[in-house]
């Protein structure tokens, strides 16, 4: 686990049209119920992806999918803040207001590449590298399985700028029982990465998980 800090109080999270959206949802609930203040974004391939991979159906609307989730996870108005994927007039495109940290998870090989070379052609790609040459934590849950040369490459070029990729590798000592307790492994983890406590799995050396 990372040297202990203090846990942000506001955190951009990403969405990508990658399989794993189970572990985007799951991090958005537990951020908000950890009273984070959450700025989510989400391409119009992650809400496809949700469809297909949950039981969610989500409006078209940013304002509405903010009113969805905000209702869903019973949190206070104004903790989660939904916004378009052109919303260039957002805080997160400025460096003069940019949030404490920033997930993206799932995060496609192309959202990777793009953050890797600067490309900003969305408010997520943008939001990206005002975190990076902000020198503020981003962490990138890559999901793709096998890596080619390239991904490799850009792994490494932006662990080299600071960023934390973590690609979707839940392990198994916890005894998992169910698809939710690898989630909750990979969930674990960004969290921890974020400061943010959390009890979501047994750790490593731990008691022994009695259930049966």
């Amino acid at each position: 686990m990372p040297p202990k800090a203090s846990p942000p109080q506001s955190v951009a999270l990403a969405m990508t049209g990658a399989s794993g959206a189970q572990y985007g949802l799951r991090l958005l609930e537990c951020l908000l119920k950890a009273d984070v203040r959450v700025s989510l974004m989400l391409s119009r391939p992650a809400q496809v992806v949700i469809g297909m991979e949950t039981e969610l159906s989500l409006p078209g609307r940013v304002a509405e999918i903010e009113r969805y989730f905000t209702g869903r996870y019973e949190v206070p108005e104004g903790r989660l803040r939904v916004y378009d994927r052109e919303q260039w007039t957002a805080p997160l495109a400025s460096g003069s207001s940019p949030p404490d940290a920033m997930v993206i998870c799932p995060c496609t090989t192309a959202t990777l590449s793009a953050v890797a070379s600067g490309a900003s052609r969305s408010l997520m790609e943008r939001a990206a590298d005002v975190v990076l040459k902000e020198r503020r934590p981003l962490i990138m849950v890559v999901r793709e399985t096998p890596f080619t040369e390239i991904h490799l490459e850009n792994m490494l070029r932006l662990s080299r700028m600071g960023a934390v990729v973590m690609p979707a590798n839940p392990a198994f000592y916890h005894k998992p029982q169910s698809v939710d307790d690898l989630v909750d492994f990979m969930v674990s983890r960004v969290l921890d990465h974020l400061q943010v406590p959390n009890d979501l799995i047994r750790r490593w050396g731990g008691a022994e998980d009695t259930r049966e």
